[in-house]
C-alpha cells in the first residue's frame, strides 16, 4: 500500500508541480519534480531500504528523495543507492539570508552506465596518494564510481614490490625517480574507495610498456624467467587489492609468445580476479576476457564481453573549451544508456609529457570540467552524437543543443564556485561568447600573407555594422558566426572529428573576430592560445616572439598583441623536458586594453602543412578568454 501511495503522490507531483529546476544538481537526475518551495532544512531525514525503486530503470544504484512538510525520505535497494541518494541531498541545500534550506521536490535517480569513470597515469607522472583520495572523494559527490590506476610504465614501475624491491629501486626509474606507491597505501587506497563506493582498476600493463621491468631484470616479460615473475608480481598485487578486476593491458606491443596473454589470463583468473585488457590489444573472443576497455577509433565492442569506453575520452589530446562541448554533446559508444556489452566510459589522462607538479598536471588537462561533463553525461546517459557533425561546437543555428549546454555550464560554474574553489579550474564560461570566422584564404604556403580582414582590425563602428564578407583574386570570401572560447578549425583528430570548416585544407588562413563591450576603459585579462599542447607529446616551444609555428597573430582594436616569453627554449624534442607556460592555463594572462564602448579582437589564423617537425599534431585552433579587472 506504501508504494502504491508513493507513485501516487509522484504522478501528482510530477503533473501539478512547476517546471522550475534545482540549477545545482549535478549530474541532473533522471526524473525530478520541484514545487518552487523552499522548506527550513531542519528536517528529519529518514532512510530505508526497499525493493525496488519504482520507475527506475536499473535498481543496484537507483535511489528516491521526496522531501517535503514531513521531513526528508531516501528510499533505495542497496548501500549504493542511498549513497549516491546523499550527495544529491548534500547538493541541494542552500544558503538564504544567513539560513539553510531544502527545496519541496521529489526525485527518482538511475544512472544510464554502469562505469562512470577516470584514469591516471600515475605510471609516467606520479601523483601522491593524498591527491588521489581528494580527487576520489570530490569525484564521488558527482557519483562517479570508477578509478582506473595505470601503475606501471615505461618510465617506471610505481607499485611497490616486497618480492623484487629493485623494480621500485630509483635507478631503475626513467622519471621521477625513487616515487612508487607502497602495498600499505595501495591497500589503503582501496579501502577508501570501498567507503565512496568507488571501484578500482588497478592496472600492470603487460607485456607492453613494461621498460621498467625489462631495465630491471634484462629480459622481457615474455621471456620463460619473465612470465614466472610477471606470475610473482600478480600474487602479490592480488593479495594486495581487494577489488574484483585486475587490468593487464596488452596493448602497443609486438607479441612474440602467444601464448602469453591466455596464460596470464589463465593465472589472474586462478587468483579470483576478473581481467580487463586494452582493445586494440589482444584479440579475445567470448569467454577468453571478463572486459575490454575500447581505445583509439580502432576499439570495438564485442558481442558478449562487457566494454568500457575509452576511445575517444583522452583528455591529454582536449583542449579546454571545443572539445569539453563535444564530450557534453557526445553519447557514450553513440549509445544512449548502457547494457550488458557496453558498461560505461572512463575518462583517460595520459602523461607521456612530463609535468613535474600535481596542480599544473590536474590544471593542463582540465581535469575537473571534463570529469563533470563526464559525470553528467556518464549519469544521464542520451547525448546528441558520438564527437560527431555539428555536436563537437555550439553552433548558433542549433538553439536547443546551445540551451542545453548552457544550463550544464550554469550548473558546473556554480561547483566551481561553491563545491570546488580550492581545486585548479581553469574553465570559464563561453556559451556567451560569439566569434564571426571568415571563409578561409588560399596562402599558398605564404603563412605572413596578409589578406582583406586586416584592413579592418580597428573597432570602426558595432558588431551590426562590422564587414562580414571581403573580396580577393576576384572571389567573394563570407564569414559565419559560432560560439565558445574554443574553436576547432580543424580538428586535433583531423577528419575524425568535425571542426569549423566540413573541409579544411592545408595552406591557407582564416581571420576571427570577437567584439567586447566595456561599461568603461579598463584593463582586461586575455587568456590565449593558437596551439594547445597535448599532454602526450614531445612538441616544440614557439620561437620567441611567435604565437606558434604556424604564423597566428592577434589585435585589440588594431594594436598587436605580443606574445609571451616563452619558458622553455629547447629546439630538440623530449619528453622528459616539463611542460611550462606553452599553454595558456599555465601563464599570467595577458593585459589588454579595453575602451568605452565597443572593442575589436581580431585573431589571424593561418595554417600550412598538417604535418610539421615542430609539433605532431597540428591543431588549426584558437582559445581566447576575455576578464575584465576587476
Amino acid at each position: 500500500m506504501k508504494r502504491l501511495i508513493t507513485s501516487t503522490l509522484a504522478l501528482i507531483l510530477f503533473c501539478f508541480w512547476t517546471n522550475a529546476s534545482i540549477m545545482q544538481l549535478l549530474p541532473k537526475p533522471q526524473i525530478s519534480a520541484f514545487s518552487g518551495k523552499y522548506l527550513k532544512a531542519d528536517l528529519p531525514i529518514r532512510e530505508m531500504f526497499v525493493e525496488n525503486i519504482v520507475g527506475a530503470a536499473t535498481q543496484d544504484e537507483a535511489y528516491h528523495i521526496i522531501i517535503d512538510k514531513n521531513g526528508v525520505t531516501i528510499e533505495a535497494v542497496t548501500d549504493c543507492g542511498l549513497f549516491w541518494a546523499r550527495q544529491t541531498l548534500n547538493q541541494l541545500y542552500v544558503n538564504k539570508h544567513g539560513r539553510t534550506y531544502l527545496p519541496q521536490c521529489e526525485i527518482i535517480d538511475w544512472p544510464a552506465f554502469r562505469i562512470r569513470g577516470f584514469m591516471h597515469d600515475t605510471g609516467r607522472s606520479f601523483i601522491p596518494i593524498d591527491e588521489l583520495k581528494n580527487e576520489i572523494a570530490i569525484l564521488s559527490r558527482f557519483k562517479i564510481n570508477t578509478f582506473h590506476w595505470h601503475l606501471t610504465e615505461n618510465q617506471a614501475w610505481r607499485l611497490e614490490s616486497k618480492r623484487y624491491p629493485q623494480l621500485n629501486a630509483p635507478e631503475n626509474m626513467e622519471r621521477e625517480p625513487g616515487k612508487y606507491y607502497t602495498l600499505e597505501e595501495a591497500r589503503d587506497l582501496v579501502e577508501f574507495c570501498r567507503k565512496h563506493h568507488v571501484l578500482l582498476i588497478p592496472e600492470i600493463d603487460m607485456p607492453g610498456h613494461s621498460a621498467a621491468f625489462v631495465r630491471t631484470f634484462n629480459f622481457d616479460m615474455q621471456s620463460p624467467e619473465g612470465k614466472r615473475i610477471i606470475k610473482n608480481i600478480i600474487d602479490e598485487v592480488c593479495n594486495t587489492f581487494d577489488v574484483p578486476y585486475l587490468h593487464i593491458g596488452t596493448d602497443e606491443v609486438k607479441f612474440v609468445d602467444y601464448g602469453f596473454v591466455p596464460e596470464m589470463v589463465a593465472y589472474v583468473r586462478s587468483k579470483g580476479k576478473k581481467v580487463i585488457s586494452w582493445n586494440p590489444g589482444w584479440h579475445y573472443k567470448q569467454g577468453e576476457i571478463d572486459m575490454t576497455q575500447l581505445w583509439s577509433y580502432r576499439g570495438k565492442a564485442q558481442p558478449g564481453i562487457p566494454a568500457i569506453d575509452c576511445r575517444f575520452h583522452y583528455a591529454n589530446h582536449y583542449d579546454n573549451y571545443a572539445d569539453l562541448v563535444a564530450l557534453f554533446n557526445s553519447s557514450i559508444y553513440n549509445q544512449p544508456t548502457g547494457s550488458d556489452d557496453l558498461a560505461g566510459c572512463i575518462l583517460a589522462f595520459w602523461n607521456d609529457r612530463y609535468i613535474d607538479n600535481t596542480y599544473q598536471l590536474l590544471n593542463e588537462n582540465n581535469f575537473y570540467p571534463y570529469m563533470l561533463t563526464l559525470a553528467e553525461r556518464s549519469w544521464r546517459g542520451g547525448g546528441r552524437g558520438y564527437f560527431g557533425g555539428k555536436t563537437t561546437l555550439l553552433w548558433n543555428d542549433e538553439p536547443e543543443q546551445k540551451r542545453e549546454f548552457s544550463e550544464f555550464e550554469d550548473c558546473m560554474l556554480w561547483h566551481a564556485e561553491h563545491t570546488l574553489n580550492n581545486e585548479p579550474f581553469a574553465y570559464k564560461r563561453q556559451s556567451n561568447v560569439v566569434w564571426r570566422i571568415t571563409d578561409a584564404f588560399p596562402n599558398d604556403g605564404d603563412l605572413q600573407r596578409c589578406f582583406p580582414p586586416e584592413q579592418y582590425l580597428k573597432a570602426n563602428g558595432t558588431p551590426e555594422t562590422d564587414i562580414t564578407s571581403y573580396v580577393y583574386s576576384d572571389s567573394t570570401y563570407g564569414s559565419r558566426t559560432i560560439t565558445g572560447n574554443g574553436i576547432y578549425l580543424r580538428h586535433v583528430w583531423g577528419a575524425l572529428v568535425p571542426g569549423f570548416y566540413d573541409n579544411p585544407k592545408e595552406n591557407h588562413t582564416a581571420y576571427a573576430t570577437r567584439w567586447i563591450y566595456s561599461k568603461k576603459e579598463c584593463t582586461a585579462h586575455l587568456y590565449l592560445e593558437f596551439q594547445n599542447y597535448s599532454r602526450s607529446e614531445s612538441d616544440l616551444p614557439p620561437l620567441q616572439g611567435t604565437w606558434d609555428y604556424k604564423g597566428s597573430r592577434a589585435w585589440i582594436n588594431g594594436e598587436k598583441i605580443m606574445p609571451p616569453t616563452w619558458l622553455n627554449t629547447n629546439i630538440e624534442r623530449n619528453n622528459e623536458l616539463p611542460l611550462r607556460n606553452e599553454n595558456c592555463v599555465s601563464r599570467p594572462p595577458i593585459n589588454i586594453h579595453l575602451n568605452k564602448g565597443w572593442n575589436k579582437l581580431v585573431l589571424k589564423l593561418p595554417v600550412g602543412k598538417f604535418k610539421e617537425k615542430e609539433t605532431r599534431l597540428v591543431k588549426w585552433m584558437f582559445s581566447a578568454t576575455v576578464e575584465e579587472e576587476i
